[in-house]
Protein backbone atom coordinates (compact mmCIF):
# COMPACT_ATOMS: atom_id res chain seq x y z
CA UNK A 1 0.00 0.00 0.00
CA UNK A 2 0.77 3.35 -0.71
CA UNK A 3 0.08 6.11 1.78
CA UNK A 4 -0.39 9.53 0.21
CA UNK A 5 0.42 11.85 3.20
CA UNK A 6 -2.65 14.47 3.82
CA UNK A 7 -1.85 17.27 5.86
CA UNK A 8 -4.05 19.68 4.28
CA UNK A 9 -2.58 20.79 1.14
CA UNK A 10 -2.19 19.20 -2.77
CA UNK A 11 -4.04 18.18 -5.28
CA UNK A 12 -4.80 15.13 -2.95
CA UNK A 13 -7.87 12.92 -5.50
CA UNK A 14 -5.58 13.91 -8.39
CA UNK A 15 -2.75 12.37 -6.95
CA UNK A 16 -4.50 9.19 -5.65
CA UNK A 17 -6.30 8.95 -8.74
CA UNK A 18 -3.37 8.82 -11.29
CA UNK A 19 -1.53 6.21 -8.47
CA UNK A 20 -4.92 4.12 -8.95
CA UNK A 21 -4.15 4.28 -12.64
CA UNK A 22 -1.13 3.31 -12.20
CA UNK A 23 -1.72 0.33 -10.47
CA UNK A 24 -1.37 0.57 -6.85
CA UNK A 25 -3.43 0.39 -3.61
CA UNK A 26 -3.55 3.93 -2.01
CA UNK A 27 -4.59 5.16 1.12
CA UNK A 28 -5.16 9.41 1.34
CA UNK A 29 -4.43 9.85 5.43
CA UNK A 30 -2.68 11.81 8.44
CA UNK A 31 -2.61 8.70 10.50
CA UNK A 32 0.49 8.29 12.00
CA UNK A 33 0.14 4.09 12.06
CA UNK A 34 -1.08 3.86 8.35
CA UNK A 35 1.64 6.15 7.20
CA UNK A 36 4.38 4.06 9.16
CA UNK A 37 2.46 0.29 7.83
CA UNK A 38 2.65 1.47 4.41
CA UNK A 39 5.16 0.48 1.93
CA UNK A 40 5.87 3.43 0.48
CA UNK A 41 4.31 7.22 0.62
CA UNK A 42 4.03 10.19 -1.28
CA UNK A 43 4.39 13.80 -0.21
CA UNK A 44 1.98 15.79 -2.22
CA UNK A 45 2.49 19.87 -1.67
CA UNK A 46 1.07 22.80 -3.44
CA UNK A 47 1.23 26.55 -2.35
CA UNK A 48 3.48 28.18 -0.35
CA UNK A 49 6.87 26.87 1.20
CA UNK A 50 6.01 28.51 4.62
CA UNK A 51 2.43 27.63 4.25
CA UNK A 52 3.15 23.83 3.47
CA UNK A 53 5.22 23.90 6.59
CA UNK A 54 3.48 24.67 8.95
CA UNK A 55 0.39 23.13 8.19
CA UNK A 56 2.48 19.82 8.43
CA UNK A 57 4.04 20.65 11.51
CA UNK A 58 0.58 21.23 12.91
CA UNK A 59 0.00 17.55 12.12
CA UNK A 60 2.77 16.35 14.27
CA UNK A 61 3.63 14.05 11.06
CA UNK A 62 7.61 15.39 10.84
CA UNK A 63 9.01 12.83 13.31
CA UNK A 64 7.06 9.81 11.34
CA UNK A 65 8.11 11.54 8.23
CA UNK A 66 12.07 11.48 9.35
CA UNK A 67 11.83 7.91 10.94
CA UNK A 68 10.15 6.13 7.83
CA UNK A 69 12.73 7.77 5.48
CA UNK A 70 15.92 6.80 8.20
CA UNK A 71 14.05 3.40 7.87
CA UNK A 72 14.38 3.14 4.30
CA UNK A 73 11.00 3.47 3.24
CA UNK A 74 10.82 4.74 -0.62
CA UNK A 75 9.75 8.27 -0.60
CA UNK A 76 8.15 9.88 -4.02
CA UNK A 77 7.59 14.01 -3.31
CA UNK A 78 5.45 16.02 -5.67
CA UNK A 79 6.12 19.73 -6.59
CA UNK A 80 6.03 22.11 -2.90
CA UNK A 81 6.40 18.10 -1.86
CA UNK A 82 10.06 18.26 -3.37
CA UNK A 83 10.80 21.78 -1.80
CA UNK A 84 9.92 21.43 1.66
CA UNK A 85 12.45 18.06 1.42
CA UNK A 86 15.43 21.05 1.51
CA UNK A 87 16.48 23.16 4.36
CA UNK A 88 14.75 26.03 3.44
CA UNK A 89 13.25 28.23 1.09
CA UNK A 90 13.94 32.15 -0.36
CA UNK A 91 10.13 32.66 -0.64
CA UNK A 92 9.45 31.72 3.13
CA UNK A 93 13.22 33.33 4.64
CA UNK A 94 13.35 31.54 8.31
CA UNK A 95 11.09 28.87 7.98
CA UNK A 96 12.60 25.83 8.10
CA UNK A 97 12.50 22.63 5.88
CA UNK A 98 12.62 18.67 6.57
CA UNK A 99 16.48 18.78 5.50
CA UNK A 100 16.50 15.50 3.99
CA UNK A 101 18.76 17.31 1.37
CA UNK A 102 20.97 19.84 2.09
CA UNK A 103 20.32 23.42 -0.04
CA UNK A 104 17.44 25.64 -0.42
CA UNK A 105 14.79 26.66 -2.89
CA UNK A 106 15.52 29.92 -5.19
CA UNK A 107 13.49 31.69 -7.41
CA UNK A 108 13.41 30.53 -10.80
CA UNK A 109 16.01 33.62 -12.87
CA UNK A 110 13.69 34.31 -15.89
CA UNK A 111 13.31 37.90 -16.13
CA UNK A 112 11.90 37.76 -19.83
CA UNK A 113 9.57 35.18 -18.50
CA UNK A 114 5.78 34.95 -17.06
CA UNK A 115 6.59 33.68 -13.31
CA UNK A 116 5.05 31.30 -12.21
CA UNK A 117 6.31 28.78 -14.54
CA UNK A 118 3.11 27.01 -15.99
CA UNK A 119 2.58 24.80 -18.71
CA UNK A 120 4.46 21.60 -20.42
CA UNK A 121 8.47 21.53 -20.96
CA UNK A 122 10.81 18.98 -21.98
CA UNK A 123 13.36 16.74 -19.45
CA UNK A 124 16.30 16.45 -19.75
CA UNK A 125 18.79 13.33 -17.55
CA UNK A 126 22.00 13.60 -16.12
CA UNK A 127 24.66 11.42 -16.29
CA UNK A 128 22.63 9.24 -13.44
CA UNK A 129 20.26 8.26 -15.71
CA UNK A 130 20.47 4.47 -15.92
CA UNK A 131 20.12 4.46 -11.89
CA UNK A 132 16.94 6.41 -11.39
CA UNK A 133 14.50 3.75 -11.29
CA UNK A 134 11.34 6.72 -11.48
CA UNK A 135 12.36 7.63 -15.37
CA UNK A 136 13.30 3.73 -16.51
CA UNK A 137 11.51 3.97 -20.35
CA UNK A 138 10.97 7.83 -19.87
CA UNK A 139 12.71 9.27 -23.30
CA UNK A 140 14.95 12.06 -23.11
CA UNK A 141 13.12 15.67 -23.95
CA UNK A 142 9.81 13.81 -23.16
CA UNK A 143 7.13 16.65 -21.62
CA UNK A 144 5.71 16.90 -17.78
CA UNK A 145 3.64 19.68 -16.48
CA UNK A 146 5.20 22.32 -14.13
CA UNK A 147 3.43 24.98 -12.12
CA UNK A 148 5.68 26.65 -10.04
CA UNK A 149 8.00 29.89 -9.31
CA UNK A 150 10.82 28.11 -7.26
CA UNK A 151 13.22 24.86 -7.41
CA UNK A 152 15.79 23.69 -5.79
CA UNK A 153 19.39 24.83 -5.57
CA UNK A 154 21.22 21.34 -3.73
CA UNK A 155 24.65 21.59 -2.48
CA UNK A 156 25.07 18.53 -3.92
CA UNK A 157 24.52 18.72 -7.36
CA UNK A 158 24.83 14.75 -7.88
CA UNK A 159 21.26 14.23 -6.51
CA UNK A 160 19.43 16.15 -9.52
CA UNK A 161 18.10 13.59 -11.52
CA UNK A 162 16.41 15.45 -14.00
CA UNK A 163 16.58 19.43 -15.34
CA UNK A 164 14.89 21.56 -17.69
CA UNK A 165 15.23 25.08 -18.97
CA UNK A 166 12.82 27.78 -18.23
CA UNK A 167 14.77 30.93 -18.61
CA UNK A 168 17.78 29.32 -16.71
CA UNK A 169 18.86 25.73 -16.03
CA UNK A 170 15.37 24.83 -13.67
CA UNK A 171 15.77 21.81 -11.40
CA UNK A 172 13.18 19.19 -12.48
CA UNK A 173 13.75 16.47 -10.17
CA UNK A 174 16.10 15.00 -7.41
CA UNK A 175 17.00 11.49 -5.57
CA UNK A 176 19.12 10.25 -3.15
CA UNK A 177 19.07 6.76 -1.67
CA UNK A 178 14.85 5.95 -0.86
CA UNK A 179 14.13 9.49 -1.53
CA UNK A 180 13.34 10.89 -5.26
CA UNK A 181 11.43 13.92 -5.70
CA UNK A 182 10.06 15.65 -9.02
CA UNK A 183 9.12 19.86 -9.33
CA UNK A 184 6.76 18.58 -11.89
CA UNK A 185 3.13 17.33 -11.59
CA UNK A 186 3.02 13.20 -13.02
CA UNK A 187 -0.53 13.22 -12.08
CA UNK A 188 -1.10 16.21 -14.72
CA UNK A 189 1.30 15.12 -16.93
CA UNK A 190 -0.68 12.71 -19.04
CA UNK A 191 1.00 9.15 -20.26
CA UNK A 192 4.53 10.30 -19.47
CA UNK A 193 3.37 11.08 -15.87
CA UNK A 194 1.58 7.89 -15.66
CA UNK A 195 4.92 6.18 -16.77
CA UNK A 196 6.65 7.85 -13.77
CA UNK A 197 4.00 7.00 -11.24
CA UNK A 198 3.94 3.28 -12.47
CA UNK A 199 7.89 3.30 -11.88
CA UNK A 200 7.17 4.44 -8.26
CA UNK A 201 4.86 1.57 -8.02
CA UNK A 202 6.87 -0.97 -8.96
CA UNK A 203 9.92 0.17 -6.96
Amino acid sequence: MIAVIDYGVGNLFSVEKALLYAGAAVEVTHDAEKIAAAEKLVLPGVGAFGDCMKRLEATGLIPVIRREIEGGKPLLGICVGLQILFEGSDESPGVHGLGIFSGRVRRIQAPQLKIPHMGWNSLTFGERRGEIDLFQGIPAGAYVYFVHSYHAAPEAPEIITAQTTYGECVTAAVAKDNVQAVQFHPEKSGAVGSAILKNFVNL
